[in-house]
């Protein structure tokens, strides 16, 4: 049986009554964008944790590249892939982007190979973000495990810089042993500083170690909660939610103004490769910012 290609009417033909545009430069969208970008700084952080600070080549695009705080970006190794990395660095700061990388596959291993000057790609930024207007006037508890404590570093980041809208900050972090935490070089800063309360904790110490030893639940101890008048932001395994997040309803903050970030198996950022696929919750475009309340209503979410 022939088939017959219909005739299309290039006068009456909705797609073909326009001049092509090959650049697609009216209908690029912010996912398309791929800023040219390079390496200006790394900080070996652990032995499977780096950070990097990444200056995007053009002084125009580094201007237009605008995130906030709980956002990711896709970051492109030429020729190796791309990975969906929080954005660790402050929303406000307009010369570098950083983003803290684990070497957990062929294309981070790559990437923690890299030296100055290495030309990366990035996209972005994708997703929501934590809602630190609404936080104003209020105590915020920022509680993170392990690897956590990256995608909490840009809401530190605000409420150190905008420390006179909030009341106490603290944050709570623990790790299961000393050599995994993160971000060392900064506790003075945030405590001298920044008036921000640090309360760190291990599952097992070294010889060295002069804290707290535990889960990161026995930290609450040291925090006095005013349920009425309190936001939490959660990052870390989604397994350490329920913990956290359940003693803190009990204490009677409300599930709505508990965040977590729920970053596990993103992989393409766009909701196309389905790889963070909840129920029918695209975690990398629904998400990964969620308050607790609906985190309880996504099947398999932790």
């Amino acid at each position: 049986m022939d088939y017959k290609v219909p005739k299309q009417d290039i006068n009456t033909d909705p797609l073909l009554s326009k001049s092509p545009d090959f650049n697609r430069k009216s209908a690029v969208m912010k996912t398309d964008k791929v800023y040219k970008c390079e390496i200006i700084n790394i900080v070996e952080l652990t032995e499977f944790e780096k950070l990097f600070r990444l200056k995007i080549a053009d002084r125009t695009e580094r201007e237009l590249f605008d995130f906030r705080p709980g956002q990711f970006a896709m970051l492109e190794v030429p020729g190796f892939g791309e990975v969906p990395l929080s954005i660790t660095s402050s929303a406000n700061n307009k010369e570098y982007i950083e983003l803290c990388v684990r070497k957990a596959g062929r294309t981070t291993e790559v990437l923690h190979q890299a030296r100055l000057g290495t030309k990366l790609g990035l996209r972005g930024p994708f997703g929501t973000s934590f809602p630190m207007e609404e936080m104003a006037g209020c105590n915020i508890l920022l509680i993170a495990g392990g690897l956590g404590l990256a995608p909490l570093r840009a809401p530190i980041y605000w409420a150190s810089e905008n420390r006179n809208q909030f009341k106490e900050v603290h944050v709570l972090y623990g790790t299961k042993e000393p050599a995994q935490m993160l971000f060392t070089y900064q506790y003075g800063e945030w405590e001298k500083v920044n008036n921000i309360k640090l309360h760190t904790i291990v599952e097992k110490g070294d010889s060295d170690w002069k804290g707290r030893t535990g889960l990161i639940t026995e930290l609450f101890d040291e925090v006095t909660i005013d349920p009425q008048n309190t936001y939490v932001i959660v990052c870390g395994p989604p397994v350490m939610f329920k913990f956290v997040c359940h003693h803190l309803n009990g204490e009677g903050i409300p599930m709505n103004r508990m965040f977590v970030s729920l970053e596990r198996r993103m992989h393409c950022g766009m909701g196309k490769c389905c790889r963070c696929m909840v129920g029918s919750t695209f975690t990398c475009v629904d998400g990964p910012v969620f308050d607790y309340w609906s985190v309880l209503n996504l099947k398999e979410a932790i």
